[in-house]
């Protein structure tokens, strides 16, 4: 399948601010270097990590907009973190806006921010490019580095337990698909 990158780009270039569309332009790069290491569409992976934040920038009132429209089920939790309405909102965008129609491209972007239990591989693979970005800089950023390209599930599992302690740490909602999630890599790392 083609995807149609130099559009995107344009689009993300004036609509996102230097560093997002450089985040972006990483995701999307780290994307493609996962999927080779395991196995995915390296072209479906890049536009998939090169939208995920496609929204990230809109208004809080657009970004509820398109939560609206969508249709799509948003739990509480995420309702009440702005910081996660970018990837509902972006999903419903690419797939309203641009006609994006496969499911796994739409999903990798929805679930982006808060994972779930049962991803794809495609989803993994965005889940943890974001997390592990070439301009990603946190506490143990090259620990996670080197275990996404060892042990998928075990990154996962590792990227949920991340997730879930800064946001206790800042005092805010954890999603009931993030908690899935943790149990559902907690287990496949448990029953390995």
């Amino acid at each position: 399948m083609f995807y149609n990158v130099d559009d995107k780009k344009k689009y993300l270039k004036e609509h996102l601010s230097a560093k997002r569309y450089i985040h972006s332009l990483n995701v999307a790069a780290e994307c493609k270097k996962l999927a080779v290491k395991y196995g995915e569409d390296k072209e479906k992976a890049y536009f998939a990590g090169l939208l995920h934040d496609v929204c990230k920038e809109l208004s809080p009132e657009e970004q509820q907009r398109l939560i609206a429209e969508s249709g799509f089920a948003v739990c509480r939790e995420e309702l009440e973190t702005r910081s996660l309405w970018h990837a509902v909102a972006g999903a419903y965008f690419v797939k309203s806006v641009w006609g994006v129609e496969d499911i796994d491209i739409i999903n990798s972007i929805r679930f982006h921010t808060v994972g779930r239990a049962g991803m794809s591989r495609l989803e993994e693979i965005v889940y943890l490019g974001d997390l592990v970005s070439a301009d990603r800089t946190y506490k143990d950023v090259e620990k996670m580095r080197k275990l996404v390209y060892s042990d998928l599930d075990a990154a996962m599992l590792e990227g949920l337990v991340f997730s879930i302690k800064s946001v206790v740490k800042k005092g805010g909602f954890i999603p009931p698909c993030t908690v899935e999630g943790y149990n559902f890599y907690s287990r496949l790392i448990r029953d390995a």
